[in-house]
């Protein structure tokens, strides 16, 4: 197995460099941020049937093995000034970053080769939109309980009861 952590992964402290990988070189292994990992990186082997992620996460060592059928996609994620192409997972921690650039025609490019080579469409989240949000409660606050709902109306009859001298008259 070949690495690439000389042209990607986390670049050292005051290096220009960001993650740049070849999709014509699977497999790769490289490192990767993770807030929730010891030491924030976990390691990441790609290949072109499944995804490794290593971690280790309050000294518990864990390998996790995601077949890359199993991910929605690759999307291009971020702003004007850097964007990232990801291998999204429903599972947001099991996304994995492909490519960090700036350069609109490089994203393009390996987006397209990226999808093909794992036979995956090309999400564009920047066109997503939140879900509406749901109406309260309070809005639906003066209607009869479900419960009360089942019930069927039964016929108006008058009930009369005497209790110490007075008349008690019940409707239903």
């Amino acid at each position: 197995m070949r690495r690439q952590t000389a042209t990607s992964g986390i670049a050292p402290a005051g290096s220009g460099r960001s993650l740049r990988l070849d999709p014509l070189s699977l497999p790769i292994r490289f490192d990767a941020h993770d807030p929730r990992a010891d030491g924030y990186t976990r390691q990441i082997e790609l290949h072109r049937e499944r995804v490794v992620l290593r971690r280790a996460v309050r000294g518990m060592q864990m390998a996790i093995n995601v077949r890359v059928s199993d991910f929605t996609g690759v999307a291009l994620r971020g702003n004007d000034e850097a964007q990232t192409l990801v291998l999204v997972h429903r599972d947001p921690s099991l996304s994995v970053p492909l490519l960090v650039s700036s350069d609109g025609d490089e994203l393009a490019e390996a987006w397209a080769i990226w999808s093909e080579l794992f036979a995956l469409p090309q999400l564009d989240e920047g066109a997503r939109k939140p879900t509406p949000r749901r109406r309260r409660a309070n809005a639906i606050r003066a209607r009869r309980p479900k419960f009360l709902m089942r019930r069927r109306t039964a016929m108006t009859r008058e009930l009369s009861v005497h209790r110490e001298e007075r008349e008690i008259i019940a409707r239903d």
